[in-house]
């Protein structure tokens, strides 16, 4: 949630892309347990991820998010592809993206930065510390971060 400008508060739209169920579980949990007040919307792949974004197909109808949490590692079109596609985009370029992987090869860090990703962070494999972290993004960037209107 964040402050509109006549101060109400107002639910963001999160765009979680994460192929790994258990992961879109925990991440559901985690904002669940937090009264997050946000919407979440789940896909499961890069293909998925750009349609969503495009508003093609059945996304026709789709929020436009005002944070994307990424994984780098997905089926038909890999996050890092994802990233670069979005960031090219007039349209979608502000939106941030957080990069939420498992990975910690300091090339995808890298590489994620240098292709415009607003934050790095690599996923802990503990239930307690993985719902702590989707927390602390939530807060971060719905708290203290000015995010467009979309």
């Amino acid at each position: 949630m964040r402050l509109s400008e006549d101060n109400l508060v107002q639910a963001i739209e999160v765009l979680l892309v994460e192929d790994d169920p258990g992961d879109v579980l925990m991440t559901k949990e985690a904002f669940a347990e937090h009264k997050v007040g946000n919407n979440l919307n789940v896909v499961s792949d890069g293909v998925e991820a750009l349609r969503f974004l495009r508003r093609e197909g059945e996304h026709a109808d789709a929020p436009m998010p005002h944070l994307i949490l990424l994984d780098l590692n997905l089926p038909r079109k890999d996050g890092r592809e994802v990233l670069e596609e979005v960031k090219k985009d007039e349209g979608l370029a502000h939106i941030p993206i957080v990069v939420l992987t498992t990975s910690e090869a300091e090339e995808d860090i890298l590489r994620s930065y240098r292709l415009h990703a607003s934050a790095y962070v690599a996923k802990p494999v503990d239930f307690e510390q993985f719902i702590q972290v989707v927390r602390q993004i939530d807060d971060f960037f719905v708290t203290v971060v000015r995010l467009p209107k979309g």
